[in-house]
C-alpha cells in the first residue's frame, strides 16, 4: 500500500485534489461534553457572568471548521457553503452533545471541518466555565456520517 501524503523523499506533502470533480459533499460529527450538575444548569438557565455560553461556542464553532486547513497540516483550504451546529442537553447526565455539519461543493471531503467545528465547540464551552468546573470531560468527538466523493456515503 503507498502512503499518499509522502512525497518520493518519504517527505510529508499536501495531495493533489485537481483531477477530481467537485461534488456535492456534507460531513457531520458529533461529542460530548459533561460537567458537574451545577455547571450544567448555569448553562441551561444562560446563569453564567460571561454570557451565552451555547452561543458563544456555536459562533467558535463555525469560526474552527473555516480555520480548519491553519490547524491540520495538509488540510485542504476548503469553501464552506454552510455550518451548523445543534446542542442536546441531558440534563440526567450532566452532559451536552454536540452535532455538526458541514457542507461545500468541491474536490475534497470536509469531515476535518465537522471534527473541527465539534472540537471547538467544546472547547469554548469549556474554557468559558472552567472557573467553575475544572472537572468537565471533553469525549466521543466521532464523524458521523459524510455524503459525496468516490468512497460515497457512510453513516457511522
Amino acid at each position: 500500500m503507498s502512503f499518499t501524503h509522502f512525497n518520493e523523499y518519504g517527505k510529508a506533502k499536501m495531495v493533489s485534489v485537481e483531477e477530481k470533480k467537485d461534488t456535492t459533499r456534507i460531513a457531520v460529527a458529533s461529542g460530548i461534553i459533561r460537567m458537574k450538575q451545577e455547571t450544567f444548569e448555569m448553562i441551561q438557565n444562560n446563569g453564567h457572568k460571561k454570557g451565552d455560553v451555547l452561543s458563544v461556542a456555536q459562533i467558535a464553532g463555525i469560526m474552527g471548521a473555516k480555520k480548519t486547513s491553519d490547524l491540520i497540516p495538509m488540510c485542504h483550504n476548503i469553501f464552506i457553503s454552510g455550518a451548523d451546529i445543534e446542542y442536546t442537553m441531558n440534563a440526567e447526565e450532566s452532559c451536552i452533545h454536540i452535532q455538526a455539519t458541514v457542507k461545500t461543493v468541491g474536490k475534497t471531503g470536509i469531515e476535518m471541518e465537522a471534527l473541527t467545528a465539534v472540537s471547538t465547540a467544546a472547547l469554548t464551552i469549556y474554557d468559558m466555565c472552567k472557573a467553575v468546573d475544572k472537572d468537565m470531560v471533553i469525549g466521543n468527538i466521532q464523524l458521523e456520517e459524510k455524503i459525496g466523493g468516490k468512497s460515497g456515503h457512510y453513516i457511522r
